[in-house]
């Protein structure tokens, strides 16, 4: 068979019929294309097709069938050419599947001519992504992340299949210009509905600063967990605080960020955050509407990449979540960021020996840590990386009172991390403690004057 031939695939469950398609450039073409995918050059297309397989499955569509379509260009009144739409066609009609999914951006215009051609409702993968998020948000804030994230795309996706609502004249008579389109009235509405929640949004992101701004008065540093979807965030997360969060070998298993406090085994207590996964090609517009989710990675004083390092693409993986983080402003050499190579037991000995020396050769601070969320092999070392990570972003600092006081010495401990408390010559109460600078600021100016 043509390795852009359709295969069919036998998984699923019966909620929706539906086939996946992952058209891709070839070769020859690549240079010519100013509309490529931009994970043309790192991933084969038979990988990013078992992805996009696995993103249908996430909503529980039954996939009847599957394949690569190489395309010599990009056509654009239809994406793919006509020749391989008639074919796609005939297998729609065929397998009964009522919907395609198309992984690449596609127009509006594109969408529209294929849904004529195909008698079926066709997504890109931005509204794939859309849908599953859309299955997954559970709180108040999620759903409107989601939702925002939804209209600011189908703005875009209006077409005129309500010109018998359109008011053709404003006005009286014959003086009256072009009334309001159809178009123009349910262009109208999405933007009424999207300031609304906006305006909640913000509330939610002040509400959000409220509570980080409590934190950091309870002195517990935030270790945040970000990495590719599916690479073991939430295994590693209950692992790491013996919760129940939802984990599974599915893709955007977890949506909704979680956050728990740990104890570590040196006395320092962390609170630890869960956050979404991300993905390639994941819509500039999710990004903005998780904003407010994702301040808990850019306020974070360690971030924990989490790497699958069974996977095939692991590398190209990476590089994705590191183009996510840049749009948050956090640069691949941030010293907060460690790295961990996670599913190391699903390895082969001599694998796991390699990837070890990889990481031996590596310097101190930016040593990966290998383990195994499922089996729980290597925790003890990542907990002393997180260790070392919030002991390198705070500041030690000794602190005399009088052994009499308690309220000076109140305020420390509910201020501060105290990592040791002696009593000196001269009867003074010695205190150390450790905390970010800001704090260690304010407690120069109460106790240091």
């Amino acid at each position: 068979m043509r390795a852009d031939r359709l295969s069919p695939v036998d998984t699923g469950s019966a909620t929706g019929r539906a086939i996946v398609l992952e058209p891709f450039l070839r070769r020859a073409s690549q240079t010519k294309a100013v509309n490529k995918p931009a994970t043309q050059d790192t991933r084969p297309p038979d990988t990013r097709l078992e992805e996009a397989v696995g993103l249908a499955l996430a909503i529980d569509l039954d996939v009847v069938g599957s394949g690569v379509v190489g395309l010599s260009t990009i056509t654009p009144a239809t994406y793919i050419g006509k020749g391989k739409v008639e074919e796609i066609a005939g297998l729609v009609k065929t397998n009964e599947a009522g919907i395609v999914v198309m992984d690449c951006a596609i127009s509006p215009v594109q969408q529209r001519n294929l849904e004529k051609a195909w008698g079926a409702k066709v997504l890109d993968r931005t509204g794939l992504i859309l849908e599953i998020f859309g299955r997954r948000a559970r709180t108040r804030e999620g759903t409107l992340q989601v939702e925002l994230a939804h209209l600011t795309y189908q703005k875009s996706r209006l077409v005129r299949s309500w010109t018998h609502l359109e008011r053709q004249r404003g006005g009286f008579g014959f003086l009256g210009g072009p009334g309001e389109t159809q178009i123009e009235a349910d262009r109208r509405q999405i933007e009424e509905r999207i300031a609304r929640i906006e305006g909640d949004l913000d509330k939610v992101m002040r509400t959000r600063k409220l509570h980080r701004d409590s934190r950091k008065r309870v002195p517990y540093p935030i270790v945040a967990l970000v990495g590719y979807t599916n690479a073991g965030k939430s295994t590693l997360f209950n692992q790491l605080t013996k919760a129940r969060v939802l984990s599974a070998d599915m893709l955007f298993a977890t949506l909704d960020p979680t956050l728990r406090a740990v104890n570590l085994p040196h006395g320092a207590h962390i609170i630890l955050s869960d956050t979404v996964g991300f993905i390639s090609d994941l819509p500039t517009m999710l990004i903005a509407a998780f904003r407010a989710t994702l301040e808990e990675v850019i306020e974070a004083d360690v971030i924990l990449h989490v790497r699958d390092m069974a996977h095939e693409d692991a590398d190209a993986q990476s590089n994705d979540v590191e183009n996510v983080l840049r749009e948050l402003g956090i640069e691949p050499n941030d010293k907060r960021l460690v790295e961990i190579w996670n599913k190391i037991d699903r390895l082969t000995p001599e694998r796991r020996l390699e990837l070890a020396n990889i990481a031996e050769r590596q310097s101190g601070e930016r040593k990966p840590v290998l383990i195994s969320a499922m089996t729980g092999e290597g925790m003890d070392r990542l907990r002393d990386a997180i260790e070392a990570g919030v002991g390198a972003s705070r500041i030690t600092e000794d602190v005399l009172l009088d052994a009499s006081d308690g309220a000076g010495a109140s305020w420390l401990y509910r201020h501060a991390e105290v990592l040791a408390k002696t009593m000196d010559d001269d009867g003074k109460l010695k205190i150390t403690i450790r905390a970010e600078p800001a704090v260690i600021q304010r407690v120069r100016a109460k106790f240091l004057q």
